[in-house]
């Protein structure tokens, strides 16, 4: 019997995890597309923002399953994700209201929230931005863009 031809498919690593995600556990992750995606007001290379309680592994995960939606779109192959955390404070889930802050940031800047989001399109405003500064967020967002 003949047998199984085997090769690396690639010099480059699939998935790389860094201590920053495994540092933290309740934080925001932006997932970032190698191109930018056309969006109602410009083009952004973020194509997801979400948020875990668990950390490092819920990013693999989540990262996998965007995987499926957003590398079979013309010209994307390659997806990154960077870590966001803030500070804490008592009886407030920061890092959910973190993610609702990016996520209205992100729609007031390009008109409609991340490609592979499905919630962000009805927030209330008023809750999440006393939380965290306007100019803070837009670094954020621009910068990954």
């Amino acid at each position: 019997m003949a047998y199984l031809k085997d090769k690396l498919k690639s010099k480059k690593p699939a998935i790389t995890i860094s201590r920053v995600a495994v540092k933290e556990e309740k934080l925001v992750y932006i997932g970032c597309a190698n191109n930018r995606i056309k969006y109602t007001y410009g083009r952004s290379k973020i194509a997801y923002i979400g948020t875990t309680k668990t950390g490092a592994g819920r990013i693999a995960a989540s990262a996998a399953a965007k995987a499926k939606l957003l590398l079979n779109k013309h010209g994307i192959n390659q997806l990154d994700f960077y870590v966001v955390v803030s500070g804490k404070r008592p009886n407030v889930i920061t890092w959910r209201a973190l993610e609702s802050a990016l996520l209205l940031t992100f729609r007031d800047i390009h008109g409609r929230v991340p490609e592979a989001n499905k919630q962000g399109a009805k927030i209330n405003r008023d809750k999440v931005k006393k939380l965290f500064k306007d100019t803070n967020l837009i670094k954020i967002i621009e910068e990954l863009s």
